[in-house]
């Protein structure tokens, strides 16, 4: 009887206990294969690969406008230059996938730098081939580009660089050293979080046993027991046990909140999109906002532009008076309704044409709206002094 009351005593109740062990056997056990190790490229971070696609995207999609300087304002010039930087300016891919591969490769593998062969042929511009792996290394006072066994000048290909180095004007630094540490930690929750969600490490019910260690370290003995007093065919049904024999807990099984695995990557992915300047919610984080889309359209994507678009400009071009313009109009989030006020307001007041309005809105153009108006009698801008109340003298009725 005291021997009872002993083992009795002896058995924990305690369920913290029990909890707090199977929280170390999860950690100890899932150690081994919750540790990352080894390199990744950037690029393959999922966070870091949407900033990279919601940048180099957009800045694909604006169409390239060669511009020509005049005297009541710059105009576009459509020749065959325009339509070959604009609409195929590599042999072997359009114009969003170049303009999107020089993004990616400043962003990710080329660490700040991208590289582009122009190819010309009698004098006219025949191709702009991409440079992949291309490397840019000092040489004299300036420096000089290697591909393919190939050393070329600085003038002999467009050479897109991003946030200029301090020690090398010239040359790109990119985002690699700033998102190495967010890199591994959103790798290292995304491990843990993938352990955590299997079903090995997390039981539900821990039973404790009076009995040799022997017989239930093997899966025989063990299974043995089980079906001897838990195993049944009848779901719900009460499980029957010796109360000196077994001691059955459950144990509440962990969450991500509990090991603060959503918290971490929040602030992870608000970091990257902190590092990439781009709105947080387009790596999954908050809801959409379309003033802070528009800042996003003015800032980060326009400075991509810009890289573009002087450097075209400055080896492509020889008249002084002519430079390439990415128009980014079409990106920012408007609403049709917006769109049409406006085009209905410039309209009215003579600023805009009746089609460049139905261009906005993706209409095509009609016969007799290629001309200015204005007044509430939508007259012609020439016409303006033909008003038969100026003609026949103002107020007068004569």
């Amino acid at each position: 009887m005291s021997k009872k009351k002993r083992r009795s005593r002896d058995r924990p109740t305690n369920t913290r206990s029990t909890t707090n062990d199977a929280l170390g056997a999860w950690l100890i056990g899932a150690a081994e294969s919750l540790e990352v190790s080894g390199y990744t490229r950037m690029s393959d971070c999922p966070e870091v690969s949407a900033g990279v696609d919601a940048i180099a995207g957009l800045v694909g999609s604006m169409t390239i406008h060669l511009m020509q300087n005049g005297d009541g304002g710059d105009v576009r010039v459509r020749d065959g230059l325009a339509a070959k930087v604009d609409i195929s300016p590599y042999s072997l891919g359009t114009r969003k996938s170049f303009i999107e591969w020089i993004v990616r490769t400043m962003m990710t593998s080329g660490n700040g730098n991208a590289f582009v062969l122009p190819v010309f042929d009698g004098g006219f511009l025949d191709d702009l081939v991409p440079m992949p792996g291309a490397s840019a290394y000092p040489s004299g006072a300036g420096y000089e580009v290697q591909w393919r066994g190939r050393t070329f000048a600085p003038d002999e290909v467009l050479h897109f660089a991003l946030r200029p180095s301090l020690t090398e004007p010239w040359r790109g630094t990119g985002y690699r050293v700033q998102l190495r540490d967010v890199t591994k930690n959103l790798r290292q929750a995304n491990a843990t979080k993938n352990a955590f969600m299997s079903q090995k490490w997390k039981p539900s019910v821990i039973i404790r046993v009076q009995g040799v260690a022997d017989e239930f370290s093997t899966k025989e003995g063990r299974d043995r027991l089980l079906n001897s007093y838990i195993d049944t065919d009848e779901a719900g049904k009460p499980w029957v046990v010796p109360a000196d024999l077994l001691d059955v807990q459950q144990v509440k099984p962990l969450t991500l909140n509990d090991l603060a695995i959503n918290n971490a990557v929040t602030l992870d992915k608000r970091t990257v999109a902190s590092i990439l300047h781009v709105p947080a919610f387009l790596l999954g984080v908050g809801d959409f906002n379309a003033a802070e889309y528009n800042n996003f359209i003015r800032t980060t994507v326009m400075q991509f532009a810009q890289i573009i678009q002087q450097e075209l400009t400055k080896k492509l071009l020889i008249a002084p008076d002519r430079y390439f313009k990415l128009n980014a109009r079409s990106l920012y989030a408007y609403d049709l309704k917006e769109l049409e006020e406006i085009g209905s307001d410039m309209y009215a007041k003579g600023m805009m044409e009746g089609n460049e309005v139905r261009d906005w809105l993706g209409l095509s153009p009609k016969a007799g709206l290629n001309q200015l108006v204005m007044l509430e009698n939508y007259i012609p801008a020439d016409k303006i002094g033909d008003q038969k109340k100026l003609l026949q003298g103002g107020d007068s009725n004569a």
